[in-house]
């Protein structure tokens, strides 16, 4: 099992733009130092808590400052930027990090984006699929592109005024070839995308803020979009993202994973509840749809959601997730606000140094991957 990291990101709206930006670069750094296999960055334009408001850019940032880990956008929202632009630069970001580039997607949920870009009415999920389809075909495709699919309201072509004589009118390839990895996140239980996923060769990543019940439910559909184009699902290519606090006492662990008011699990928390409440997307952290808004408390949530404690609890609740949920391919470590830098990079060194290496451990005697077909 490979580890990672992801981050929204969300910091304390009192905190200077600027540091949480240097910060959030260290942890990226921090992570490649410590063996992670990637790092996805999250983006938002109008939230002043999640404020990389472009990971690529981000990202870029950090070419120079990793060696090993690769870089993903957690994710690009296709909704906001029409397909050229992202294709065109995913391909620049692939090459400046020697092919280290993975390709996030999502709609972009955030409606104060959308509103901001005059999108708000607009089918953001059709905007998302119309956007990928020609990303897709951009990359696979020669100059003059002639891409006009049915229903789609993106058209590309550089028929009228390309000159390859002269080097214009040709976009910009990725450097993995045939393209990078594509990953899509996904939040809801029983999804219909991660059929798709399946069907197009994209990998899913499943929420940190879900509940694991609702995990379980990702891995079948992915099967059967494997299934209907006639491939074999493969769990190594499924991630989930976890938020884990590690600790060298159970005390510590408690206070800062969980009790402290000035905790950044519970600011975390305090804020994704809020923001679902508002989206009227709550159901994603209950046990049933019909569970009452009321009982989705802050205990609630952290008995349910939050993995804590000291490296040996942390194994084992790692290892009963494994067990729940069946294979996966990648734990995500899902990043926070570093309130206190020296145990937020401890946490991440045990993690890394102490807790996958357990893990590992108990998964490989007579490790049997469940049957994918």
């Amino acid at each position: 099992m490979k580890l990672g990291y992801f981050t929204m990101p969300m910091h304390p709206a009192h905190r200077i733009w600027e540091e949480t930006l240097r910060e959030d670069r260290e942890t990226v750094i921090l992570a490649d130092k410590l063996g992670f296999h990637d790092a996805f960055i999250g983006e938002h334009l109008t939230d002043v808590h999640e404020n990389i408001t472009n990971s690529m850019i981000f990202l870029s940032s950090l070419v120079g400052e990793t060696k090993t880990i690769k870089l993903a956008t957690g994710t690009s929202n296709l909704s906001q930027l029409h397909p050229v632009l992202v294709a065109a630069n995913a391909a620049m970001l692939d090459h400046m990090s020697g092919g280290r580039m993975i390709l996030g997607v999502s709609a972009g949920a955030l409606s104060t984006d959308a509103e901001a870009l005059g999108i708000l009415d607009e089918d953001r999920n059709q905007l998302f699929q119309e956007s990928i389809d020609v990303i897709l075909r951009i990359w696979e495709g020669e100059p003059p592109y002639d891409i006009d699919l049915p229903n789609n309201r993106f058209k590309v072509s550089t028929r009228r005024t390309y000159d390859l004589g002269i080097g214009v009118g040709r976009l910009p390839k990725p450097l993995q070839a045939p393209r990078p990895e594509i990953v899509g996140t996904v939040l809801a239980p029983f999804s219909k995308g991660v059929i798709q996923m399946g069907k197009r060769d994209f990998h899913p990543l499943s929420a940190n803020f879900l509940l694991s019940k609702w995990v379980k439910t990702h891995w079948p559909n992915y099967v059967q979009g494997k299934k209907d184009v006639g491939q074999v699902a493969d769990p190594a290519d499924w991630r989930v993202a976890r938020t884990i606090f590690v600790a060298d006492d159970e005390a510590t662990a408690r206070a800062y994973g969980r009790d402290d008011a000035r905790s950044p699990y519970r600011f975390y928390y305090e804020q994704i509840s809020k923001k679902l409440r508002r989206s009227k997307r709550l159901f994603v952290l209950k046990n049933d749809k019909d569970q009452p808004d009321e009982e989705v408390t802050y205990d609630y949530i952290m008995d349910n959601l939050m993995i804590c404690g000291t490296v040996n609890s942390v194994v084992d609740q790692i290892l009963a997730l494994h067990e729940e949920i069946g294979d996966f391919g990648e734990i995500v470590y899902a990043g926070m606000d570093w309130t206190d830098p020296v145990l937020s990079k401890r946490s991440m060194e045990l993690m890394a140094h102490e807790v996958m290496p357990r893990v590992n451990a108990a998964l490989a005697p007579g490790r049997s991957l469940r049957n994918a077909g």
